[in-house]
């Protein structure tokens, strides 16, 4: 039975010439950084160039992987970094939107579901995913790492460059903030119940 490489293992063999285990890091956590990437990005073509960005931005990096931390916090801090670049880029190129505006308009988005997708718009993970949507980007990002990404307070510091008691009472305020966001998306769903 063959063993399982281990992250670090693929990326000595990339760093010695074997550029090809590259794709075996980039299949291991492509889900998770296109995860993250569309949290900010809120759509899926530029989530997919955000998450090729990053990719790429990590192979020229890699050398520089210093091995002090897990290789996912290292990628997801690059993630973090080029995802509020690309944010940055693009709300220059476009008009600032209310926040007002733009939970109504995320909120109404989520009634478009045909019929075929209601029992889908029912679940309670589209929900959720829908109040993570509907969440700022930095909250958003919390709330990914630590409960998809599985990363502790200290991985999320290191990965957003903030100390582990700052995410600490950043996810705090990122779960009230998505308490609020899922109380107002199943306001309906409780008025039906009752």
């Amino acid at each position: 039975m063959q063993q399982k490489e281990t992250d670090l293992d693929l990326i000595t063999a990339v760093l010695n010439g074997d550029t090809a285990q590259y794709a075996v890091l980039v299949k291991r956590h492509q889900r998770f950084v296109f995860t993250l990437a569309i949290r900010f990005a809120k759509n899926r073509e530029d989530a997919e160039e955000v998450a090729q960005d990053v990719f790429v931005k990590a192979y020229r990096a890699l050398g520089t992987f210093k091995q002090t931390s897990k290789f996912s916090t290292w990628l997801y801090t690059i993630t973090y970094t080029t995802a509020m670049t690309f944010l940055r880029k693009k709300r220059l190129d476009t008009q600032s939107i209310n926040d007002d505006e733009n939970v109504l308009q995320i909120a109404n988005n989520g009634n478009d579901f045909d019929a075929s997708n209601s029992a889908e718009k029912k679940s309670s993970y589209a929900y959720l995913s829908q109040a993570i949507d509907m969440l700022l980007p930095d909250d958003a990002a919390i709330i990914t790492l630590f409960y998809k990404g599985e990363q502790s307070l200290d991985e999320i510091g290191e990965a957003l460059s903030m100390e582990p008691n700052t995410v600490k009472v950043k996810l705090h305020r990122a779960r009230q903030r998505l308490k609020e966001k899922l109380q107002y998306l199943l306001k309906d769903e409780v008025k039906e119940l009752i």
